[in-house]
């Protein structure tokens, strides 16, 4: 039975992540991304798994600053949304910008204590620094069940794709092999699983229903 993601890789990933913020404030760089338009893209992907449900309820498991919250809300969503982050300042900061309210609450954490209708995570896969790739992969798995449980309904998840150009590849970035990632999930949460690497970036967005929830 897991017990959780690894104490040392959440301190080491807050720590980084924290730096990030740190040096570039609440932008997309800040939480290692490119820029807004893939920032912008990869949120995209995620709308696949609400399919209509402006009302549904809405966990981020690594929000970072809040950002995913706003696009949801500009995108017509009105359901209530928990973020939780690993980094401390990310929450500070992620308050700061869109305050607290019944429906939008802010959590230190890296395993959620609520059930929401559905559960999120973007880019929380990638940065593995020396962490074996076996070690890190484990990690993977046990947060991909985390977010298997916090979305009463379904889950999405995003990862970087071992189909990019090898010479473009980082030994401190976790890169997946798609095929054998669908093959996991549709072997653990069931036949209701989407693969997602048709929108031009060097990632691929997951995309899960609970069955059972959905009769």
């Amino acid at each position: 039975m897991s017990t959780g993601p690894d104490p040392s890789i959440v301190r080491d990933v807050a720590a980084y992540y924290s730096s990030k913020l740190a040096l570039h404030g609440p932008t997309p760089q800040g939480v290692d991304w490119n820029g807004k338009p893939s920032h912008e893209l990869r949120h995209q992907q995620f709308l696949r798994l609400l399919d209509g449900a402006p009302d549904a309820s809405i966990l981020d498991l690594g929000c970072g600053y809040g950002d995913f919250m706003r696009f949801l809300r500009t995108a017509g969503h009105r359901g209530p949304f928990i973020g939780y982050d690993i980094a401390p300042n990310m929450i500070s900061e992620a308050t700061r910008l869109h305050g607290e309210s019944a429906d939008c609450q802010w959590r230190v954490g890296a395993e959620p204590t609520e059930t929401m209708d559905f559960a999120v995570a973007s880019g929380i896969f990638n940065v593995k620094g020396e962490v074996p790739s076996e070690t890190w992969a484990r990690y993977v798995r046990e947060t991909i069940d985390i977010l298997a449980r916090a979305g009463r309904r379904g889950f999405a998840f995003n990862v970087l794709s071992l189909s990019s150009d090898p010479e473009r590849r980082s030994e401190t970035l976790y890169y997946a092999d798609a095929a054998e990632m669908l093959s996991y999930c549709l072997h653990r949460f069931g036949r209701s699983v989407a693969l997602l690497q048709d929108y031009g970036l060097y990632e691929f967005t997951v995309v899960v229903r609970h069955v059972a929830a959905s009769r």
